[in-house]
């Protein structure tokens, strides 16, 4: 059993994968897809070869807690995911990965054009991570 992190955006995607023991995330690849069906048949491409039996999807809350336009959006893009997939989608807060992810490539010294393409990446795993942690047995 393996889960997938998402981390969704307008130009491009996160996504990363859970070890089969779900203890440990890694980055899988960024998918620069603007159309939304072309994304969930992308990602469902994925579900059905890597063997996912969940999904965790990045929910962009405001720093109040409370949910915005963007927030709407990625709750409906994972209802349609999880319709599409047949596997369960659940939500995990994403409020400030994409700056701990900048600080992470930083200090790793990744820079400029390596650094837009590995971004999201490295977002997808934190938010994929964080969800891990939290659901330890």
């Amino acid at each position: 059993m393996k889960i997938m992190g998402v981390d969704y955006g307008d130009a491009r995607t996160g996504v990363a994968l859970s070890d089969i023991g779900l203890s440990l995330a890694s980055p899988y690849e960024v998918i620069k897809e603007k159309n939304m069906p072309a994304l969930i048949d992308r990602l469902c491409n994925i579900v059905k070869s890597e063997g996912i039996s969940r999904i965790v999807l990045g929910l962009p809350k405001n720093m109040d807690g409370s949910f915005g336009f963007r927030a709407e959006a990625c709750s409906e893009f994972g209802k349609a995911l999880a319709e599409k997939s047949g596997v369960p989608v659940e939500f995990e807060d994403e409020r400030l990965t994409t700056v701990m992810a900048y600080d992470i490539l930083s200090a790793n010294n990744v820079y400029g054009k390596k650094r837009r393409e590995k971004v999201d990446a490295v977002s997808a795993v934190m938010i994929l991570q964080s969800y891990l942690d939290k659901n330890k047995k």
